[in-house]
């Protein structure tokens, strides 16, 4: 479509916001300074022309189906990964060992049934494609060698607002809807989702709903399970579609079922979601601990409180000075309440008195500043992380995250294991950070931050050693491997030991209902 931005094909976001080589070359110092070694050579991205891609083994079905499919290179390029560390490393180099063979970009949900039968016919497994965001291996191609090739469902063009409850605060919309376009059709109404991912530029209601994705919003509604009423999703065997209410105790839920199901048990194609109004009362500061540790207590206290900050992120040291939030002495908390009824002043206050009562200090916000210079730089360095690490990447810098969730009672501890392990995996020089990104009354979720200098051509096995070492900690710690960034097929080995064995024979029994040729995401979840 004429006007649309145009999407980096190897890395994040769109190609007019790419950080380009002059400012690339100029944060290598900076990298050099948190690392102790100086940064490499600036990698140029390989052009599609000279890039590698597998043969297609099918051909694209024939008849009406055939205007929607393409089998060109870029297409197959752009809808081969997701933007991972190891997605990114690849597709700036131009490897896509694992490219679909044919994409569809269906443009409603006849086209979705028609694909699925045809994939059905021609024995094709059958990745669901939203925004492309995954960072677990999600979407990637990579499916077992019984099929004889691989759909990309581009679910993008299903992105209109269908109706809107303003009675009872609901709208349902196409799972294709991005997050601005999402935000952008709500607006016009004025309401929103109240749901802004990092990845919010680009990933889509049903790849939110698919991942159990969790927004910025640090509590109070924050998953994507707080705010979905109803999802419709088009399987091989039939519509899924729950009935929309706000509440049901009949019986397991057929939304919960969808919700985290990764697109092995059908595509999602619409979904009622709770809306409000555009919030207009707000109020945010920063708070500087002396570690870690006191920081923690204190926003246990906040949110035992009953409590509800939009915004509770608790920054390490290093983690505040990276993003611009302190000079590295102090652990920084960035707190922040809305509503859309009343001032939130007196909630503010009371939450900064239980701070200090835990050792922190206020920082006194400046004019202009909507908080604080903290929190101003935070939420800066948020947005464009994502960018940041994409050039970092270029200057030969191995640059992931991970997030997990553990309970108060064995947080020191596990916060302790987990980031020893990985240093010990990376080896030194690195540098390993953490933040709250969400907190509970009964827990945080810790969010891990990992530079170092990547072995270039070797960055796979370096990858896998240093995510091998934290998934094993988390899990011997009692965490999550995953809080909201989903399973996909990076996360699967930990995942297969963290869920009961009676839940998995159950979740591949419904699958088995479902898509009895499991041609659905095949590697995902399950075996």
């Amino acid at each position: 479509m004429t006007g649309r931005r145009a999407r980096s094909r190897w890395g994040w976001g769109f190609e007019d916001a790419v950080i380009l080589d002059a400012e690339a070359r100029a944060m290598a110092p900076h990298a050099e300074q948190l690392l102790g070694v100086p940064a490499q050579e600036l990698e140029e991205p390989v052009a599609l022309e000279r890039a590698s891609l597998p043969a297609a083994r099918i051909a694209p079905p024939a008849g009406p189906l055939a205007t929607i499919c393409a089998q060109d290179d870029d297409a197959r390029a752009r809808h081969a990964y997701g933007k991972s560390y190891l997605d990114t490393v690849r597709a700036l180099r131009g490897l896509y060992e694992h490219a679909p063979d044919v994409v569809a970009c269906a443009r409603d949900e006849r086209d979705v049934e028609a694909l699925l039968e045809w994939a059905a016919g021609a024995n094709v497994a059958v990745v669901p494609y939203g925004g492309g965001t995954s960072v677990v291996g999600g979407i990637e191609a990579r499916v077992p060698g019984r099929f004889d090739g691989v759909l990309a469902l581009d679910v993008g063009a299903l992105d209109a607002l269908h109706e809107v409850d303003a009675v009872s605060g609901a709208a349902r919309i196409g799972a294709g809807a991005s997050g601005p376009r999402l935000e952008e059709q709500l607006g016009a109404h004025g309401l929103t989702l109240r749901f802004y991912p990092q990845s919010f530029e680009l990933s889509t209601l049903g790849g939110w709903i698919a991942t159990r994705a969790g927004g910025h919003f640090a509590t109070g509604p924050t998953h994507i399970d707080d705010l979905v009423e109803s999802v419709r999703a088009i399987t091989p065997a039939g519509a899924w579609e729950s009935r929309r209410l706000p509440g049901s105790g009949a019986g397991p839920s057929p939304d919960r079922m969808l919700i985290g199901s990764e697109g092995i048990l059908g595509v999602i194609t619409s979904a009622w979601v709770r809306v409000q109004p555009r919030p207009c009362h707000r109020a945010a500061r920063s708070v500087r601990f002396p570690d870690v540790a006191s920081g923690a207590d204190g926003v246990r206290a906040i949110v035992q409180a009953g409590l509800r900050p939009a915004n509770c992120r608790l920054l390490d040291e290093l983690e505040a000075r990276q993003a611009g939030a302190g000079d590295g002495s102090h652990t920084v908390l960035v707190l922040g309440f809305e509503s859309v009824d009343h001032p939130v002043e007196d909630e503010l206050a009371r939450a900064l008195e239980l701070a200090r009562e835990h050792g922190g200090v206020a920082d006194e916000p400046a004019a202009g500043e909507g908080g604080g210079r903290s929190v101003g730089a935070w939420r800066e360095a948020f947005l464009r992380m994502p960018y940041v690490r994409d050039a970092l990447i270029r200057l030969g810098i191995l640059s992931d995250t991970f997030e997990t969730a553990i309970t108060w009672d064995r947080f020191p501890a596990f916060h302790e294991h987990v980031m020893g392990a990985v240093r010990e995996a990376l080896g030194e020089p690195c540098r390993v950070t953490c933040r709250f990104t969400h907190v509970y009354p009964d827990g945080p979720a810790p969010y891990i931050t990992v530079l170092a200098p990547a072995r270039r051509g070797d960055e796979a096995a370096q990858w896998h050693q240093m995510k091998a070492a934290a998934g094993e900690a988390i899990l011997a710690g009692g965490g999550t491997i995953t809080h909201h960034h989903a399973v996909g097929r990076d996360h699967r080995p930990w995942y297969d030991r963290q869920r009961p064995e009676p839940f998995a024979a159950a979740l591949a029994g419904a699958k088995a209902a479902v898509d009895q040729a499991g041609l659905l995401n095949p590697g995902v979840l399950l075996p």
